[in-house]
C-alpha cells in the first residue's frame, strides 16, 4: 500500500508541520540571532538555505534578526566582527555549527582578522556563549563531535556541548534538517526553551527513532530482512542504524519531504547520534 494513502501516516506527517505553524503564528518580536561557522563543513547553513516550510527567508525577514554569519551577511572582513562584538550586547541566540578545535590555541579555525589579530572560531565560541541567551549546537560536530572530532582527531576537536560550561541546546544531523533548527529557534521565540530529553535535544524532533515510523518496521516485526542494497524489506542486517538513532527523519522527510535515506534505498548510518562516524562504521555491512 502506497503510504501516501494511509491518512494515519498522512497525518503523522502533518502533525509536526501543524505544530511549526502554531509555533510560527506566536511570534511577537524577532531576536537577534549569531550563526558560528566552527570547526566543520558548513552543511548546515547549507541544509538551512534549502528550507521550504518555512524557508529561510520567512526565518530572517519574521523571525531572526541574523546579525552575523559569514556566508549569508552582506558585510566582510572587519566590518562584519564588528556586527558579531555589538550583538554581543544585546539579547541573543547563538547557533554554532562545526565542531570547536583546541589543538595550538584554535588556530585550525579562523573565523576573522580583526585589528590585525586573528580571531579562532574557539575564541569566538567562548566570548558569544558566555552571553548569549540561548546557545543551540546544530548539526552533529556541534552536538557530539562528529565528523571533524573523528580519529585521529588532529585538530583536538570537541563538541560545543563539551566545551562551553553552560547548557547547550543538542540539534544533530549531518546535517541537521532545516525544520529541526528552525523550529527550535521558533519555539525559543515564541514559548522559551522546549522539552528535552536526556541528551538536550528537543523531544518534539528527537522523542522516537526511525526504527519506529519505518515504513518498513513490519519487515522487522515479521523477520524479514533484505539481503542486499535495492531489495524492498527491512534493512536492519544490511546495517541500518534506524533502530538506535532518534529523529523524525521518517515522517519529516528532506528536500521538500519528497526524500529521506531509508525511502531511497540506503541504511540509516547514525548521522545524528553520539559517536557518528567512528561508531557507526561500517555504514553497510552484509
Amino acid at each position: 500500500m502506497d503510504d501516501k494513502m494511509c491518512p494515519i501516516l498522512e497525518g503523522k506527517r502533518k502533525l509536526p508541520r501543524a505544530i511549526i505553524d502554531l509555533t510560527i503564528e506566536n511570534i511577537n518580536e524577532k531576536i537577534n540571532l549569531i550563526w558560528l561557522e566552527a570547526c566543520g563543513c558548513s552543511g548546515n547553513i547549507i541544509s538551512l538555505l534549502n528550507a521550504e516550510y518555512p524557508d529561510v527567508i520567512f526565518l530572517l525577514n519574521q523571525m531572526v534578526n541574523l546579525t552575523y554569519n559569514n556566508s549569508l551577511m552582506a558585510q566582510e572582513g572587519e566590518r562584519a566582527f564588528e556586527k558579531f562584538l555589538e550583538t554581543l550586547d544585546t539579547e541573543f541566540i547563538l547557533v554554532v555549527e562545526g565542531a570547536v578545535s583546541t589543538k595550538d590555541g584554535g588556530l585550525y579555525n579562523v573565523i576573522a582578522r580583526y585589528n590585525d589579530r586573528l580571531i579562532t572560531g574557539m575564541e569566538a565560541v567562548a566570548i558569544a556563549g558566555e552571553r548569549a541567551k540561548y546557545v543551540l549546537a546544530v548539526g552533529s560536530c556541534a552536538s557530539y563531535g562528529g565528523p571533524s572530532a573523528a580519529s585521529p582527531n588532529p585538530s583536538l576537536s570537541k563538541s560545543v556541548y563539551d566545551y562551553l560550561d553552560r547548557e547547550v541546546i543538542r540539534v544533530p544531523g549531518c546535517p541537521s534538517h532545516p525544520q529541526w533548527a528552525i523550529g527550535t529557534i521558533a519555539h525559543i521565540i515564541s514559548f522559551g526553551k522546549p522539552e528535552l530529553d536526556e541528551e538536550n535535544r528537543p523531544i518534539l524532533f528527537y522523542g522516537i527513532t526511525i526504527h519506529d515510523r519505518c515504513p518498513r518496521r513490519s519487515y522487522f516485526d515479521n523477520g524479514v530482512f533484505a539481503k542486499k542494497l535495492g531489495e524492498k524489506e527491512c534493512m536492519f542486517k544490511l546495517g541500518c542504524r534506524g533502530p538506535i538513532t532518534k529523529t523524525d527523519c521518517s515522517i519529516r522527510r528532506w528536500n521538500e519531504s519528497i526524500n529521506w535515506p531509508i525511502g531511497d534505498n540506503t541504511p540509516c548510518i547514525g548521522c545524528a547520534r553520539n559517536g557518528f562516524p567512528d561508531s557507526m562504521e561500517p555504514f553497510v555491512r552484509y
